[in-house]
């Protein structure tokens, strides 16, 4: 099963080949604690900072693996269909690499994270099924009208 992103994912995604390998990890290793404990916008501030980019910049670009390795794990997608999900993007075969590498190291992680985030949905407990069916008769009567003879 081969996982289908967007256009806007795919510019979200596009930020990470304009970085170093090892500041893909660091994403990757954000995009994980984000999952964890939520946001922190001080971390994109000084990441963009180191970069010489925007903080949006890196927010997208953590933001866009995120959803990459949680939709990844959540189908749990083989090595081969995550490769040829990536492959896509365009990346170098480092990058490719990379990614694959952070996808098989955090999936089960990944899939604990997000087993515990998943609301419990009510159900029933030992339910026993009574049907009532109630039928009425009304009685016919037939009315002849002899008024015509």
């Amino acid at each position: 099963m081969l996982l289908v992103l967007s256009e806007e994912h795919k510019e979200h995604l596009g930020f990470l080949s304009e970085v170093d390998p090892a500041v893909v990890g660091e994403f990757g290793r954000i995009a994980v604690e984000f999952l964890k404990k939520g946001s922190n916008p001080k971390i994109y501030e000084g990441a963009a900072r180191k970069l010489n980019v925007s903080s949006e910049s890196v927010q997208h670009g953590v933001e866009g693996l995120m959803y990459l390795l949680t939709e990844s794990s959540k189908l749990m997608i083989s090595e081969v269909d995550f490769q040829d999900s990536v492959l896509v993007l365009g990346f170098s075969e480092e990058l490719n690499q990379l990614l694959l590498q952070l996808y098989l190291e955090n999936r089960k992680e990944i899939r604990q994270i997000l087993g515990k985030l998943a609301p419990s949905l009510p159900h029933y407990h030992n339910l026993e099924w009574r049907l009532d069916v109630q039928v009425r008769l009304r009685p016919i009567t037939l009315k002849s009208d002899r008024s015509d003879r």
